[in-house]
This record gives C-alpha cells, structure tokens and sequence, in this order.
C-alpha cells in the first residue's frame, strides 16, 4: 500500500522519472536518421571562468545568478541527471537520487533521498555549488535548500521544447554551451525524421497506461501525448488534460487501436505486471484483439530528458513498422497475438 501511494504523488507530480533500473532500451531509428547521439567532446569537463557572472530564470520564475563554473553539482531528478552526464559535467555531480540510474556512472553518486523525499541536510553536507531541482521535489523542499545559502535551479519541462530548453540552459550555466546545441540539434534531427518517416499515414487511435490501480493514462498537455502525435498517432485521451484516472469502460469506449505500456509494473522494475494485466483484462479492445500491445521502457518515457526522442522512436515503431523496416525489439517480444494466446 506504502508504494502504491508513493506512485500515485509521483504520477500526480508529471511522473517525473522515479524508474526503477531499466537496460536501455532497443529504439528504432527511422530511416536516413542520424546515428546515436555521441559526443566525445562532452567527456570532458568544461573549463572554469570565474570572471563570468550568468543570470538565467528557471521553471519556477527564479532569477538564478551563476557567479562561477559550477564543480560540485546534485541533481534532485533522474531527467536532471541523464542531461547533465551527457553535457560532459558527470565528474562535477556529487549527489544524485535513489533513482538516478541511467547512465550507470550516476548510481556511483552519493544518494540525497527519493524523488519526493529529498534529505535536505543531505544535500547541505555535499557542499554543492548548484543544485538542479524539479518541481517534483516540492516547492517547500526547493525554498528549503535555497534557505540555506544554496543556489538552485528548479526545472518543470511540460513538453520536448521545453526539455530542449533546460538542456539549453543547464549549458550555460555548468559551461557547456556547444555541447548543449549538439545535444539539442540531435533531438531536433530525430524528431524531424520520425516527422518524415510517418507524414503519409493513417494516424491509429492510441493510448499509453502508466498504471493499472488504479488506471492512469496521459492525456493532452503531456509530452507523451506530444510523442504520440509526432509518432503519427491519435491519443484518444487527447480530450483529457494531463494524467489522469479512467475506468476499464472509458477505455473500452474509445477501443484504441494500440495499447503501450510502461515496461515492469508502470514505473519500471520487475516483470511486465501493467502488460500482463492490459492483455488480460481489455481483451475487447482492438488493439488486445490484434496483438497491438506494446511495452516501452518506463525509464525513456517517464523522463523528460533528451532520451524521450528514444520513446519518440519506439513509438513510431509499433504504430508504423512498415515505415522503419522492421518493428523494435520490444515490440516484437511482446506484442500480444489473440491467435496465439487463444
């Protein structure tokens, strides 16, 4: 019971990135793509510029002052923490979450607490000269840190321009500026072939379960609902606003060509209890009846990082497979067949 209401405060708070360890994903890359992002510029550290002095607003309307290069960062989100490494200032980041866990290198990381839990005289101890917070963490845990002298940049991303944009900004201020373009311009190129790649189809009816009980689906105004359009789908909860709960009904009422799920029990982890439990329990849907139900790696799409173009490509390849080839790994392994289960 304690973790389901743990789940739930974190599916009401954007479900910004509390997964248990996942392997990363297998994603389809849509044809003519551009390779994986790889920068090997960005495994080294930026050069300190103590002259100068950087003011940037954050999610939260804060004006932030950098007055040096920061070198001992905590990251209060898994997100925060998959762009920072990738930004090429993963030797600077000193304090992570219990769910930081991607890529491997931050599970080596002191741990400050759980996504909603942070230990704020943890994060005191480590010394930080920035600390990158997320909404989730809860205003009274931000306004804590800063209390206490600490300077504290609090990122809220609602959708892929605005994970672009925190990638843009936590370049400038950590020194990285070239880094942070590349990172973007990859997301950017992604985005525009899986736009290409899928412009001439039918757009099937779709909808993504995080969790089961009780059910929670994206609805509009989330960036999953944005990958789903990009993806060359139709969410049909496109007319609900946010993350919601809905019943087995509203979910047979609107019969979904396609079902994805979150891999593990919705937030990652373990077997895949979510899929087992769509393909059991929605066995009138279309998508059930026609082996069109997919798992995606909780971790690629519950965070807002740049690895949603990822999820992006996942997606696009089990609503489109004709148009890539072949569908993903996780596709094929458990897309249900109503043939073969009887």
């Amino acid at each position: 019971m304690k973790d389901r209401v743990v789940l739930i405060i974190l599916l009401s708070l954007l479900i910004a990135g509390c997964s248990a360890s996942q392997p990363e994903s297998t994603s389809v890359t849509p044809a003519q793509s551009p390779a994986s992002y790889v920068n090997n510029s960005a495994t080294t550290p930026p050069e300190v510029n103590d002259s100068k002095i950087i003011r940037v607003v954050d999610d939260l309307g804060y004006e932030v002052v950098i007055t040096k290069t920061p070198q001992r960062i905590v990251s209060l989100a898994p997100s925060n923490t998959e762009i920072l490494f990738a930004l090429g200032v993963g030797d600077e980041v000193v304090g992570v979450t219990d769910y930081c866990n991607y890529p491997p290198e931050a599970m080596n990381r002191t741990k400050v607490g759980g996504y909603s839990t942070i230990d704020v005289e943890k994060v005191i101890a480590l010394n930080p000269d920035l600390v990158v917070a997320a909404y989730g963490n809860g205003l009274e845990t931000i306004e804590a840190l800063r209390g206490h002298g600490l300077t504290v940049i609090a990122l809220n991303p609602k959708n892929l321009s605005d994970v672009m944009r925190n990638i843009e900004l936590l370049g400038e201020v950590t020194g990285c500026e070239e880094n942070a373009s590349q990172l973007v311009e990859m997301m950017k190129n992604r985005i525009e072939e899986v736009e290409k790649a899928v412009a001439n189809t039918s757009r099937p009816k779709v909808a993504h379960i995080m969790w089961h009980d009780p059910i929670w689906i994206s609805g509009n105004n989330t960036f999953i609902d944005e990958l789903i359009r990009l993806a060359g789908g139709e969410n049909v909860f496109s007319d609900m606003d946010g993350w919601k709960i809905v019943s087995i009904e509203d979910i047979l009422e609107r019969n979904p060509d396609v079902i994805i799920v979150n891999s593990g029990t919705g937030m990652g982890g373990g077997e895949n209890a979510l899929y087992e439990w769509a393909v059991s329990e929605l066995k009138d849907v279309s998508a059930v009846k026609n082996g069109r139900v997919y798992v995606i790696d909780a971790d690629i799409i519950s965070r807002p990082s740049y690895r949603l173009v990822y999820a992006l490509e996942e997606i696009a390849g089990f609503l489109h497979p004709e148009c890539f080839g072949a569908e993903s790994e996780s596709a094929s392994k458990f897309a249900y067949s109503a043939v073969t289960q009887g």
